[in-house]
């Protein structure tokens, strides 16, 4: 009887925690591709002994190139920006923007903290009031929005639109995708509204919800409802046009085989078209939401609802020596929102499809 060499034994071993220990960093790559952290598969492959030389490589181009074009970026704009003189002065640079950033939080802070003292005196009144029989009373902070708070808002408002562009697109796209009747029907609305301008509906929007909501306490307020469908208006379309290509791409062999199998509709739509088509479903969705964003901030700012849009324009009017630098802070929390929210619909993509599109 022949016995197997115990350093076989050990390397047949290592070489199974090895493959294992791979398995499980392929398997994380498509989280971080997710989440816009490629660059930690090569890092964890080289620790894990994977051609050390090549995965620094990797590293360099994935994370050290764009690195390397944010100091670039940062370095001449705080070289360039003194030497330009604007009726608000010079240009704001880095520090100075970053200087915006600590005061907006500091503000924000203050803020809250002159909130919970309201509301604790007046918890400690309305326990006078009812230690003397009378009735509490009642009433909300109105202090200004806080920068925090003004984000927020936008977010809320963004996601109210594109969720009711959402609901109204994907069936519309649907039916555009399995008849050419309604293709045919809705392909001249679309090519007529799709380029239309959030500030031509705003005026549209605005005067509709005046007239239609007249209550004074419903669940939405007018301004964040003229937001929202003007979100809704404007970002639809990519929604539309990208399901109707998807239902109309789907194999025709499994189209004959639904009609074989005597599907009924609903059944063929929720088994067969969806599935096949949620790759380009998902593509016309991120396009949606990035296209909401963009047009929630002009919208907010032409009609002066609260928002990022609002507090750009409040800004902007004011004219103070820090207003030009607290614009740029709110330009790069805006660019900042849009990429996490594509790589939000990314992540739930890639929760629903096997796709590779990024």
């Amino acid at each position: 009887m022949t016995t197997l060499d115990p350093n076989f034994e050990a390397d047949a071993a290592r070489e199974a925690r090895r493959a294992r220990l791979f398995t499980r960093i392929n398997k994380a790559d498509g989280w971080f591709k997710v989440l816009g952290m490629s660059w930690m598969t090569p890092i964890l492959r080289a620790a894990a002994g994977d051609n050390p030389k090549a995965q620094i490589k990797e590293v360099w181009k994935l994370l050290g190139v764009p690195l390397l074009a944010i100091a670039i970026f940062l370095f001449a704009w705080s070289q360039l920006a003194p030497r330009v003189q604007t009726s608000l002065g010079a240009i704001p640079g880095p520090m100075a923007v970053w200087e915006q950033v600590e005061n907006l939080h500091a503000d924000h802070v203050r803020t809250m903290e002159d909130a919970a003292d309201f509301y604790a005196r007046q918890d400690e009144r309305n326990a006078t009031r009812i230690a003397n029989g009378e009735e509490p009373r009642f009433r909300s902070y109105t202090g200004a929005p806080t920068y925090y708070q003004q984000i927020w808002t936008s977010i809320k408002t963004v996601f109210f639109g594109f969720l009711l562009g959402t609901v109204i697109a994907v069936p519309l796209g649907i039916a555009a995708g399995l008849s050419q009747t309604a293709n045919a029907a809705m392909n001249p609305l679309i090519q007529i509204f799709k380029p239309v301008s959030p500030l031509a509906w705003l005026p549209i929007v605005s005067i509709v919800v005046s007239a239609l909501y007249t209550v004074d306490d419903g669940w939405f307020s007018k301004s964040f409802l003229i937001s929202a469908i003007t979100v809704t208006l404007c970002s639809l379309w990519p929604t539309i046009i990208n399901t109707a290509l998807g239902v109309a791409s789907i194999d025709k062999d499994l189209v004959n085989v639904s009609k074989v199998l005597k599907m009924s509709t609903w059944t063929k739509i929720t088994k067969l078209v969806l599935p096949s088509s949620l790759p380009l479903i998902f593509t016309g969705l991120r396009l949606s939401l990035g296209v909401g964003w963009m047009v929630l901030i002009a919208a907010e700012m032409l009609a002066q609802n609260p928002g990022l849009g609002k507090f750009v324009w409040d800004e902007f009017q004011n004219g103070s020596q820090s207003s030009l630098a607290k614009i740029m802070v709110a330009v790069f929390t805006i660019g900042i929102i849009g990429f996490l929210l594509d790589r939000l619909m990314f992540a739930i993509q890639s929760m629903f499809t096997f796709t590779n599109n990024r």
